[in-house]
């Protein structure tokens, strides 16, 4: 298995990027400058990245105290030429306008690149939450807001992070306590933006405090009381604003004072041990600006409307975290490949395999070592594939035709979810048949599966929990706009099966067959979700239509995979026969694994849908 080949054949051969380059903002660009751009960040995540993965983990970031008593994290050396490497290449403003230094890509061509350094070592981090700032900034930023703190991100100069959860609200953000007051009486005529003190505590904040940058910036969810001093109940009351680590100047320099945010600690974890993870303090007078304690905030946007400007860099941290269990995946996938053509074990079944003398035979020989392959295949490659189909989707809703551009905004709407929980589910699961295929090495640090499956362990619960993802799916996307994004999905699944029928009729007896048998089992698929979707809502009860959200989650990812392999085999099956190597027929092979093995899952997964089962919601406490 080659990944750049993977890679390539997915871009050009399936999703036909070069198509893109015949719209203005990419006109500058061709498959040549995209494929330099993989060049270079394979490069880098060969050289700055992989060798540097088991370093990260067991270097783990620490704290030391400064004469002051307060704290600093110290990172490896690794991590801060890692970060430069990739800062100086561009790739934190790869998609954006020259204007801003960037380089106009298609954002699917930067999400493929940045695949790599998800591979190499997903530990080190690679800007995702800066770019993701600085985007939600140029989407509901000032001009100034954006000129100061985007421009300084995507530059690689400062960094970004996302402060939503506190210790006590966790996922339930309507609980937020931190608290934003305007400082003094002219904090509406600030430059930068109404000023306000903010107060309060942030938890699970990545690259919350480091000194790899000259400047962080924060961006806090928080309230603004009313005239009781009262904060307002719900999610509708949370404003956003811009925290500096320091305070900067309109023009964009970096000053000395240093904004009231502390450093409480770190988050000591199961993975990612090589990203710094923290919990902050807002405002406890650590660093008192003017002598007064509150952490100097400037509002984003208009005031209560703070969650959904934030949405906005949490669907694409959702998009970002599917392409990291992703690639976890495939490092596993590939480790545990190299690892069964090498390890010879055990003799071949039958008559042979009794003579103690013959020669063991290699472990990807046995028929349950290549299931297991086999199954690391379908879930990592199928769930490129969908990352890669939705970073698409964000291409074509800011480039496309209105029309065009709407259907890809309603289709992002759908499968964010899936892209976000599917890869974290299932790659996890890759990551545990690798080390199941290492055997009890897998288990021991000597091989590097066990780092893998720790850090992919993540995925299922930060930027949004499974059961928040089920919820979203079932309890708002499949239902907005009259249904609409869901009848959009469910046409494009169609066609796929239409065209599957109508290229089985050019070929061999054997592959028409299957590829008739797999649409078949597609619109069977699509037809059970249908009729899932309507028996939970046919009570109009929420609670009990979501009382059995995630199985639907999983039914519904579990299809939309089923249909992504599809229309990938249909491309394989459109080259030129005489250029079907084997890794084409290993997709092939994938397909035919997923609709036999995985897609006849969702039966069961449905059942407790259709049936609106309470077997889980109306258990008693004390039945535990």
């Amino acid at each position: 298995m080659n990944f750049r080949t993977t890679l390539d054949f997915l871009l050009h051969d399936w999703l036909n990027v070069n198509t893109l380059t015949e719209r203005e903002r990419f006109a500058d660009h061709s498959c040549d400058t995209f494929d330099a751009v993989l060049d270079t960040c394979e490069r880098i995540a060969r050289d700055k990245f992989a060798p540097f993965n088991r370093l990260v983990d067991t270097q783990e970031p620490r704290t030391e105290t400064l004469p002051d008593g307060n704290l600093r994290v110290v990172l490896p050396q690794a991590t801060a030429d890692a970060y430069r490497a990739y800062a100086d290449s561009g790739m934190l403003s790869a998609a954006q306008s020259y204007e801003l230094g960037g380089m106009q890509l298609p954002y699917v061509v930067e999400a493929a690149a940045n695949a790599f350094f998800g591979r190499a070592s997903v530990s080190i981090g690679f800007g995702l939450l800066t770019a993701g700032n600085a985007n939600l900034l140029m989407a509901h930023g000032t001009p100034l807001q954006q000129q100061v703190f985007a421009a300084n991100e995507f530059s690689g100069r400062w960094s970004g992070t996302m402060c939503l959860s506190e210790p006590q609200a966790g996922s339930s953000l309507s609980d937020v306590a931190t608290r934003a007051v305007p400082d003094g009486a002219d904090h509406a005529d600030d430059p930068l933006g109404p000023r306000y003190r903010l107060k309060g505590n942030k938890m699970w904040i990545s690259a919350g405090d480091h000194e790899l940058t000259e400047n962080i910036v924060h961006l806090v969810l928080a309230k603004i009381p009313d005239a009781d001093g009262k904060l307002p109940a719900g999610v509708k009351g949370i404003s956003l604003f811009i925290v500096p680590k320091f305070l900067v100047t309109p023009q964009g320099e970096v000053t000395a004072t240093r904004n009231d945010v502390a450093l409480a600690g770190l988050n000591h974890k199961l993975g990612w041990r090589g990203t710094t993870n923290t919990l902050l303090n807002f405002g406890e007078g650590k660093y008192p600006v003017n002598g007064q304690a509150g952490a100097v905030g400037y509002l984003v946007g208009q005031p209560g409307r703070g969650l959904s400007y934030m949405f906005h860099m949490m669907n694409e941290a959702r998009i970002g975290v599917g392409m990291a269990a992703t690639m976890l995946g495939m490092a596993g996938y590939e480790a545990a490949l190299d690892y069964a053509k090498n390890r010879p074990q055990g003799r071949p079944l039958g008559a042979s395999g009794k003579d103690a003398s013959a020669p063991q035979v290699r472990i990807i020989e046995h028929a349950d070592v290549k299931r297991m392959l086999l199954a690391q295949k379908a879930y990592c490659e199928g769930a490129l594939a969908l990352e890669l189909y939705c970073a698409r989707l964000v291409d074509e809703q800011h480039t496309a035709v209105p029309e065009a551009a709407d259907e890809a905004r309603l289709l992002l709407e759908v499968l964010t979810p899936i892209a976000k929980s599917w890869p974290s589910e299932w790659c996890l699961e890759a990551n545990s048949l690798a080390i199941q295929v290492h055997g009890g090495y897998g288990y021991t640090r000597d091989f590097p599966v066990e780092q893998y499956w720790r850090d992919n362990r993540l995925n299922m619960i930060h930027e949004g929990t499974h059961g928040i993802q089920a919820m979203d799916l079932l309890g708002r996307k499949v239902l907005m706009e009259e249904s609409r994004g869901l009848k959009l999905l469910a046409a494009r699944m169609l066609a796929t099966a239409q065209a599957a029928d109508t290229l089985a009729a050019g070929l061999g007896a054997e592959q028409a067959k299957a590829l008739r048998q797999q649409a078949a089992a597609l619109r069977d698929a699509l037809q059970q979700v249908g009729e899932a979707t309507q028996a939970a809502w046919a009570s109009g009860n929420p609670t009990q239509a979501l009382a059995n959200a995630v199985p639907y989650l999983q039914a519904f990812g579990h299809t939309v995979l089923a249909w992504v392999w599809l229309d990938v085999a249909l491309a394989v099956l459109r080259l030129d026969a005489s250029v079907l190597v084997a890794t084409s027929r290993g997709k092939l092979r994938a397909t035919a694994y997923f609709y036999h093995y995985e897609l006849p899952k969702i039966g069961a997964w449905l059942q407790v849908v259709k049936t609106a089962d309470l077997t889980c919601a109306q258990m008693g406490e004390d039945e535990f």
